[in-house]
């Protein structure tokens, strides 16, 4: 329910591009009405209002789930790439 603005960063821009996100592009969005602020209690930001931001940032309808229609090919997001072999 609750992120750390790393996490959130991970998820929305990648590992690699993260710790950048997080230096160059976070401090503008929290200042934007609607982005959710750290939550003192859980130590983290409210992660279904990150989504809505999101959403309601791209420009997403209200009902959007993001359910595939069928046509896609979702095993690039699941697929694993080989490791390079040291030998």
């Amino acid at each position: 329910m609750f992120a750390g603005d790393r996490e959130i960063a991970e998820a929305l821009v990648g590992r690699l591009a993260a710790e950048k996100w997080v230096k160059e592009r976070l401090p503008t969005l929290a200042q934007r009405p609607g982005f959710p602020a750290i939550d003192a209690f859980h130590g983290g930001r409210p992660v279904p209002l990150v989504k809505r931001f999101y959403e309601n940032y791209l420009g997403l309808p209200a009902d959007a789930k993001g359910k595939p229609d069928g046509k896609e090919d979702d095993s690039a997001w699941t697929r694993r790439k080989p490791r390079a072999s040291n030998g």
